[in-house]
């Protein structure tokens, strides 16, 4: 059955806090800054509610990044874009023709002055003629929009807390209110008493909802919300009269397609298996069909009816191709409760498992794996497989134990190889490398074509270079490129035995390794890094400053706003008057191709209209489907769901979706991409406070918003699983210091979610870090991430030529990435603001702003 949720993106809004903190700000002055938090966490705490923790959804990827345990070292809780990688073109392509994010049909490559010309003509190539019914419903909704406008804060605040001050508060306002304004102030009330499950209550609210509305504009939500309330209280009556015609009385509602289902799902509740296979029959042939609900709607409707053999293959359909779906939970539970579950074969069980292994749900891919083994039918080969896997899961939950892993048949297949490289990974565990040693050179003799030796080269080349023995990690990186040059690891293990090369003053080797990375893996993430350090070969060890331009030039060309476009550039410009050398090679290596972009919303449109007004009610969860239904949002509907974001005060939202709808956004040129776009990508909230704090501390501003750029995505409520808290991700100990040194009495751990508090603290935490690492900002970063003791650590690890070369050094990938991310971001903040007239870099100096690596010593 459909529910009516908030997505697990957090659609929670903080935009109260932000204005209250602003307000306040430009009202009374710094002195008064601190009371709104405490009051709004007394409230908070009175609800029994507590603090809110508002953590980014993104993948994990597997790094080396440390745990942090020092006083200022945390992870970041932004959704990291490396700053020196680069997707593969060929990945990139698929995701330009596939994705929504770009919302682009074609993926054609025009050169600046066709894109200048083309989003000129926007208007006229996008939108299409809205019909006179459209643009009197889109009258009608914009003008409930501004009615209602004032509604915004309260409404999303209730859709994030659900608290009896957050329902206060918007009961208030519809009763305050008439009309439009009054109709979505019900309809948040509904949508949140829904989510707690106070039926009665929701039904109610939007009962008044319909009743208050003069236009009817949200009159489909009102009935499709009313409609889940009535099936989840059981009323099915009053909930089939609602959907009966829904499709004929809303015909533009987003809601249509579900609806069939709803209704399928409805008179099963009923008991009638007619009429739910009756309406599932007649959308058998649409988009829906291919859905989980739909299927499984399906073999409860042929179970019902009798039909047990067709009941039977949709349930197995249901479990085997939607694995990770609820509905499957459901399939499972029917299929054993008829003993189908146990005859199914094991190709298929086996399959469902992996399917959760690869979704990383390794208690019960375990689970699944140690059942199938020990069932009767299974063969001994398959059955030590599946042991094995389990025992991996195991490992990945950091529960296997040398123990259960002996207790494993050692045998001479894949299984086997998998065996031995847990063997391996727990002699990395216990730092044992005379074992992890002994069980490489054994898969390398038994299994030297295994993926498994693979994996195990890849984790024995990190544990050396964790370690500072170079060579030894040399040998593992170079072994697994030279053993599988296609792999998926091949490219980074290559590039690292490049590297290490070079950081052991093996210039000849390293030089050729650097053409052998360009020439076999153009389009790795590794490429622009390969590009670069060959061209300082060239200038530092070879002495030809033509071909060091060649370098730094197709660097500053193809990847124009990556860390490395930003020091290549500071490199042509020491070189002076060189002409750089011309070389076909390189001048054979293409861009990433940018599609086609435009920010002409066609504001008129109805479903754009209604989207902006959801944002009022605080229906969060229907923005971007409101949105997708709009003709022609391929070419801007990512735009249009962030701008509504951005436009509520939630800049870490908006940033966030196009970081993702626009990957390719670190090698596009400035001006093949709207300015909306960028200023999105680059936000400026909480200027003010950063413009102080950044002067009161000796600080560029353009540095502290790159910082809290990567940090969080200017999310004030961000709480990172290190409990580092608000925008600049400070510790509870470290606010309190820096609480201390600025004269703050009575600091709470809450006060950190109050942007000015925390700007204040952050900033000053910052200039501490700069400080003690002699006003050098790469220092300075890597110890914010990582901690100051590491940093001191890293240095002493050897001499560095430059700061290019400690960064690069820099032995934890997030770590490195997050600081080639900040100096990209306060690059990109410079830039932007140059060209966009605000003076948004002026104010403070950042000691050594202007991060010249070439002459720079590290030690």
């Amino acid at each position: 059955m459909l529910v009516a949720t908030l997505d697990a993106a957090g659609n929670g809004r903080i935009t109260p806090v932000r204005r209250v903190a602003e307000e306040q700000h430009n009202a009374a002055g710094r002195r008064n800054k601190y009371s709104w938090t405490r009051r709004l966490m007394a409230a908070l705490a009175g609800a029994g509610l507590g603090l809110v923790m508002l953590l980014p959804a993104h993948a994990q990827t597997t790094t080396t990044a440390p745990k942090p345990q020092s006083h200022g070292a945390h992870r970041s809780t932004a959704n990291k874009t490396p700053a020196h990688r680069k997707p593969s073109r060929a990945a990139a392509k698929t995701h330009a023709a596939s994705s929504s994010a770009h919302r682009t049909a074609r993926h054609t490559t025009y050169s600046r002055r066709e894109l200048a010309s083309r989003r000129r003509h926007a208007r006229r190539y996008y939108h299409r003629r809205l019909t006179s019914r459209e643009l009197a419903r889109s009258r009608r909704i914009r003008r409930a929009f501004i009615a209602s406008s004032q509604l915004e804060p309260m409404a999303q605040q209730l859709a994030m807390m659900r608290t009896p001050a957050a329902y206060a508060g918007v009961a208030r306002y519809a009763g305050t209110h008439r009309g439009d304004a009054a109709a979505a102030a019900y309809l948040a009330l509904g949508n949140a008493y829904l989510l707690d499950r106070r039926f009665s209550d929701a039904v109610a609210a939007l009962r008044r909802a319909r009743l208050a509305s003069v236009n009817g504009v949200l009159n489909d939500f009102a009935d499709y919300l009313t409609a889940q309330a009535y099936l989840q209280s059981n009323q099915l009556p009053q909930a089939e009269a609602l959907l009966a015609g829904f499709d004929r009385k809303y015909p533009d509602s987003i809601f249509v397609e579900n609806v069939p289902v709803l209704r399928a799902n409805l008179y099963l509740q009923e008991g009638d298996a007619q009429r739910a296979l009756q309406i599932l029959d007649a959308h058998a042939a649409e988009e829906i069909a291919g859905h989980s609900d739909y299927q499984l709607a399906l073999a409860k409707a042929e179970f019902l009816a009798g039909n047990t053999g067709r009941a039977t293959s949709l349930f197995e359909h249901v479990y085997l191709s939607y694995p990770l779906s609820t509905e499957a939970g459901y399939a499972r539970t029917q299929l054993q409760s008829t003993g189908v579950l146990d005859t199914l074969s094991p190709e298929e069980l086996r399959r469902h498992a992996d399917a959760l292994y690869q979704a990383r749900h390794y208690a019960d891919a375990a689970e699944e794996y140690r059942a199938l083994a020990s069932e009767p039918k299974t063969d001994g080969v398959s059955r030590d497989w599946l042991l094995v896997a389990a025992a991996e899961c195991d490992w990945k939950l950091h529960r296997l134990s040398g123990r259960e892993l002996d207790s494993l048949p050692d045998t001479n297949d894949d299984a086997g190889a998998r065996r031995l490289y847990l063997e391996m990974q727990l002699a990395r565990d216990h730092s044992d490398p005379a074992r992890q040693q002994a069980v490489v050179a054994a898969m390398e003799q038994r299994f030297p074509d295994s993926p498994w030796l693979a994996e195990a080269l890849l984790s024995s080349g990190n544990m050396y270079l964790l370690l500072n023995d170079y060579p030894h990690a040399i040998q593992y990186y170079g072994e697994l490129a030279r053993r599988f040059p296609t792999s998926h690891y091949a490219s980074v293990a290559h590039w690292r035995a490049s590297w290490l090369n070079y950081r052991m003053g093996n210039a000849a080797e390293a030089a050729r390794l650097f053409d052998q990375q360009i020439s076999l893996y153009p389009d790795s993430e590794q490429a622009v890094s390969a590009l670069y350090w060959r061209g300082r070969l060239y200038a530092d060890q070879q002495h030809n400053p033509a071909m060091a331009a060649a370098y730094y030039a197709t660097i500053v060309r193809l990847y124009p706003h990556y860390y490395y476009a930003l020091i290549s550039r500071q490199r042509l410009t020491a070189l002076g008057q060189i002409t750089p050398a011309h070389l076909p090679a390189l001048d054979a290596m293409r861009p990433e191709p940018i599609p086609e972009l435009t920010d002409d919303v066609p504001e008129n449109d109805p479903h754009v209209a209604e989207a902006k007004l959801l944002a009022n009610a605080g229906l969060n969860a229907y923005i971007a489907p409101e949105i997708q239904a709009a003709d022609g949002s391929r070419e801007w509907g990512a735009y249009a769901e962030a701008e509504i974001y951005a436009s509520d005060g939630e800049a870490w939202r908006a940033m966030r979706l196009l970081k993702r709808e626009l990957p390719f956004y670190e090698s596009a040129p400035l001006d093949a991409i709207p300015a909306a776009y960028w200023k999105i990508l680059f936000p400026q909230p909480y200027w003010s406070y950063i413009q102080e704090d950044s002067a009161k501390n000796g600080l560029n501003p353009c540095m502290v918003a790159a910082l809290i750029r990567q940090e969080t995505e200017f999310n004030p409520g961000a709480i990172s699983g290190a409990n580092a808290y608000g925008l600049m991700q400070l510790l509870p100990s470290v606010g309190r210091a820096m609480a201390r040194q600025v004269g703050m009495r009575h600091f709470r751990t809450s006060d950190l979610l109050n942007p000015a508090i925390n700007l204040e603290l952050g900033t000053r935490y910052l200039r501490e870090m700069l400080s003690e690492f002699g006003g050098q900002p790469e220092y300075a970063f890597a110890a914010y991430n990582a901690g100051d003791y590491r940093v001191t650590a890293w240095k002493a690890d050897g001499t560095y030529h430059g700061m290019d070369e400690f960064v690069e050094s820099i032995p934890f990938t997030q770590t490195r990435e997050y600081v080639q991310a900040i100096l990209r971001n306060e690059a990109m903040y410079r830039q932007l603001s140059s060209s966009s007239g605000p003076n948004a870099g002026s104010s403070g100096q950042s000691g050594k702003a202007d991060h010249q690596v070439a002459s720079l010593p590290a030690n």
